[in-house]
C-alpha cells in the first residue's frame, strides 16, 4: 500500500483502486497503519457476519480489526467522533460504491467492502477520479481536509 510498510491482498482492478484509496486516507488522516493492522483476502470461510464473506472475492478489507471487532460497542470501544468524521469524508468521496461496517449490523468499523455490481458506472467513475488524483500531486488520499466546511457540509448532504 503507497505511503506504508503494509500489504495487502485484494481483488486486482477497480476493487484494489477503491479499497486502497479508502486504507490510504486511513492511514494518512486517522492513524499510520503497521504490519497486521489490515486484512483483505482470505479463504477462511468462517464469518462472524456475513457482509465479511467479502473477503473471501478480495472486494473487501477490514482496518484494524482487531481494534474495532465484529458487535464491539460503537460508544464504548469504537472509533471517536473525528474518526467517524475522516470515515464518513470517505465514504461521501466513494459516493455509494463502499460500504462501512460501521453502518452495518452487526457493527464491525473496522469493515469496508464494494457494494456495486461489476460493470456499474459509479465504480468506472470513482476508479477514473481515483487515478486521476493518484497522478496530480496535491490532490487525493494524504491532501484532503475532512474538517473543512466545505467538505462537512458535503458529507451531511450525502448521509
Amino acid at each position: 500500500m503507497e505511503g506504508t510498510d503494509v500489504e495487502v491482498s485484494l481483488a486486482e482492478g477497480d476493487a484494489a483502486t477503491v479499497l486502497l484509496y479508502v486504507a490510504r486516507r486511513f492511514a494518512y488522516e486517522i492513524d499510520m497503519l503497521k504490519s497486521g493492522d489490515i486484512q483483505g483476502h482470505t479463504t477462511n470461510r468462517n464469518v462472524g457476519a456475513p457482509f465479511e464473506s467479502n473477503h473471501l472475492s478480495g472486494t473487501a478489507l477490514a482496518i484494524r480489526p482487531l481494534h474495532y471487532p465484529l458487535g464491539a460497542d460503537v460508544k464504548n470501544t469504537g472509533m471517536n467522533e473525528a474518526e467517524r468524521i475522516v470515515v464518513t469524508d470517505i465514504l461521501t468521496d466513494c459516493e455509494g460504491v463502499v460500504v462501512w461496517g460501521g453502518d452495518l449490523k452487526p457493527v464491525k468499523q473496522s469493515h469496508f467492502h464494494i457494494d456495486v455490481k461489476p460493470g456499474d458506472p459509479r465504480m468506472d467513475r470513482l476508479t477514473a477520479r481515483i487515478r486521476g488524483w493518484n497522478g496530480t500531486p496535491g490532490e487525493g488520499a494524504g491532501t484532503i481536509d475532512a474538517f473543512a466546511p466545505a467538505r462537512r457540509r458535503r458529507a451531511a448532504r450525502f448521509q
